[in-house]
């Protein structure tokens, strides 16, 4: 019997915020996520069908949730896989990833091996020897671990304790540095000490977690809010059940901003061989860039030449890492390195994008300088060679909003449908999320 996956698709995405949010009051399903000219779910689905996955139980959350993926999957016909979703009534319990995977695996009577998966992650991992790490130590839950610096660890991500064995001893949810150094003091002398960290996939044998999970104190616990990490797996290990740890190639957490656009710069660059293998060919193997036909033939408004004949006399520079969708309309004097375009966007004159998403319809004005920023759909950033907008240092850029020309933001976030005159000197961290908020800065 082969393993099926478990997708944990109902959170709100309130850290990815704008870029979950359709309005100001309506947020999109973190599973829906556009990402390198797909949305999230897609890649998930796409990426555990090529390791064997035919099965797919989804858990969801709410009527919006809910309704989105199964607009987008079906029940799987599309992508060769058969998709099977949580009830409806099912919403109340599925408080934890934790509850929502234990409460789901008795409705739908899983008694085979599952991997579950977060929807807001993508991962370059072996299947195969995941599998093989968890017959070996005959494990109820096997966690797929990342190993990361005490740095990198510290107040983020939560980490593992292992044995001689391989198999989890402890686990410590998100420590801080001092906590980090009494639990691995081999960090603490060697400066390339790395920490086994739990990436939020786990292999399960459905039959024997679904029997820890009746004893009367676990069944409490589901009744509250009960996640993985926190909580589910601790309470494994504590009852000596086990918990074996196995190291995949790479994971890329796309929970909020920064994290989408550095693993978004890590994808277009190749460090994730398994979801290259999913995209098409490239258009160009040194500098790697994918350019869709219809956007090299795509003519521009001003010199009336195709994007092909610029790239061709050194006119539009086009560098590692980029991917170019349907239609785009490039001007001339436009340099572009690690980005990803979405269909129907206009680059104008003079342009610049590095380490950047841009979503579909949207327009960059003339001379815009555009680095490791998200641009949300059907954005105007209006700009020109006298007064530029500059954007920089994970600035958000949500659905519809309106950039006048002049405007300089960093580490900004600005929420749908907005319209924002020439702002700068915004602090790093600041929310426009109203008309209200606008004012406040003007």
């Amino acid at each position: 019997m082969g393993t099926v996956g478990i997708i944990l698709a109902g959170g709100r995405g309130e850290r990815a915020k704008p870029i979950t949010l359709e309005s100001a009051d309506y947020i999109r399903s973190k599973a829906l996520i556009p990402f390198v000219g797909r949305r999230l779910i897609e890649w998930v689905v796409d990426a555990c069908r090529e390791q064997g996955i035919r099965k797919f139980y989804v858990v969801a959350q709410g009527l919006e949730n809910r309704s989105q993926i199964m607009l987008l999957l079906g029940h799987g016909e599309r992508y060769g896989v058969e998709v099977r979703y949580s009830r409806p009534s099912f919403d109340r319990y599925n408080v934890g990833s934790g509850a929502a995977t234990l409460h789901n695996l008795e409705e739908w009577d899983l008694r085979e091996q599952a991997l579950v998966l977060p929807v807001d992650s993508v991962f370059d991992f072996s299947l195969a020897e995941l599998e093989a790490t968890h017959r070996a130590n005959n494990a109820v839950v096997t966690v797929a671990a990342v190993a990361r610096t005490p740095a990198e660890v510290a107040g983020k991500y939560g980490a593992m304790q292992t044995d001689e064995s391989g198999l989890v001893s402890g686990f410590v949810e998100k420590p801080g540095l001092d906590r980090i150094h009494q639990l691995f003091p081999e960090v603490r002398h060697d400066n390339c000490a790395m920490i086994p960290t739990n990436a939020g996939m786990y292999l399960v044998d459905c039959d024997r977690l679904r029997q820890a999970a009746r004893e009367p104190e676990l069944m409490r616990k589901a009744q509250q809010r009960l996640d993985w990490g926190g909580d589910l797996l601790p309470e494994l290990v504590l009852r000596g059940l086990p918990v074996a740890a196995h190291h995949i190639a790479r994971l890329g957490d796309l929970g909020n901003v920064e994290d989408y656009l550095i693993t978004l710069k890590d994808v277009l660059g190749g460090d994730y061989p398994q979801m290259n293998q999913l995209m098409a060919e490239p258009a160009s193997a040194s500098p790697r860039y994918w350019i869709h036909e219809s956007s090299l033939a795509t003519r521009d408004d001003v010199t009336g030449t195709t994007l092909a004949a610029k790239i061709e006399d050194g006119s539009v520079r086009i560098g590692p890492g980029v991917r170019i969708g349907r239609y785009v309309a490039v001007g001339s004097d436009v340099h572009l390195e690690y980005a990803d375009i979405g269909d129907g966007v206009e680059l104008r004159a003079g342009a610049r994008l590095s380490r950047s998403s841009c979503g579909d319809a949207a327009v960059i004005g003339s001379y815009a300088d555009i680095s490791d920023t998200y641009v949300g759909p059907m954005v105007e950033i209006q700009s020109d060679r006298e007064n530029p907008v500059r954007l920089e240092g994970y600035t958000a850029i949500g659905d519809g909003v309106q950039l006048w020309p002049g405007s300089r933001l960093s580490g900004v976030s600005i929420y749908p449908r907005l319209r924002v005159p020439a702002i700068a000197n915004l602090p790093s961290g600041t929310r426009l999320t109203s008309s209200d908020d606008i004012l406040r800065w003007i």
